[in-house]
């Protein structure tokens, strides 16, 4: 499984433009909080994890390498 890039993949079609790895979309204006929802569904749905609510640091979710480390510590736990 090469999470970062299905992150890629789904982010890119979610926003219809190209995102580099530590890019933060958030800051670029390309996603909003009510995606970021959508986001951890889609993780969590994805691979099969559980984003619990001490995990919802924006931090862990705003660039695809960031998201990328915090699925491999949660899929490693």
């Amino acid at each position: 499984m090469d999470v970062r890039a299905e992150l890629t993949e789904f982010l890119s079609g979610a926003t219809g433009d190209r995102i580099g790895p530590d890019e933060d979309y958030f800051a670029r204006g390309l996603v909003n909080s009510l995606f970021a929802l959508e986001l951890v569904t889609f993780v969590e749905r994805r691979f099969g994890l559980a984003v619990e609510v001490e995990d919802l640091d924006l931090d862990h979710f705003r660039t695809i390498n960031r998201l990328t480390d915090f699925v491999h510590m949660k899929t490693a736990a």
